[in-house]
């Protein structure tokens, strides 16, 4: 059986994961989640993509070859949630699943970081758990295609 690919695309600021108002989310690097979804993601049975970017442009682009390539995608898009429509727009093309993650709750916190403009796009959202979101919405996708163990 062919392997399913994963794109895992992360958003802006989240290369200083750990460094970065820890208070809010964490110590947890992002080489450090890396590391953890790409191992699960084999486990299930997912060839995984995890790529993260400061640029809106690049993860448009990044969303795109998702589609050509028929991937499914697990998206932080951070501080490109709260209004970027082109990114919207990309999302829409996936048939793959999608999955939206957030370390933190963004439904406890202060305007703008309340309501994102892809979840309506998104599959499912999984917020406020930290870094583990990104197992949790790996399971998710795993699950969704097929390749999770019964």
């Amino acid at each position: 059986m062919a392997q399913h690919l994963l794109f895992v695309l992360n958003g802006s600021n989240l290369n200083k994961l750990g460094v970065r108002e820890p208070q809010l989310y964490g110590t947890t690097t992002l080489a450090q989640i890396r590391a953890r979804t790409e191992k699960l993601a084999a486990e299930l049975g997912l060839a995984c993509d995890f790529r993260q970017t400061n640029h809106e442009g690049v993860l448009v682009d990044w969303i795109q070859e998702a589609f050509d390539k028929e991937a499914a995608v697990i998206i932080n898009p951070a501080g490109f949630s709260f209004g970027c429509v082109p990114v919207l727009d990309a999302l829409k093309l996936i048939a793959k699943p999608v999955v939206e993650v957030h370390i933190t709750n963004i439904h406890q916190r202060p305007a703008p970081y309340t309501h994102s403009s892809v979840s309506p796009v998104a599959g499912g959202v999984i917020c406020g758990f930290g870094a583990a979101g990104y197992l949790l919405a790996v399971r998710a996708v795993a699950d969704a295609l097929g390749t999770a163990a019964a």
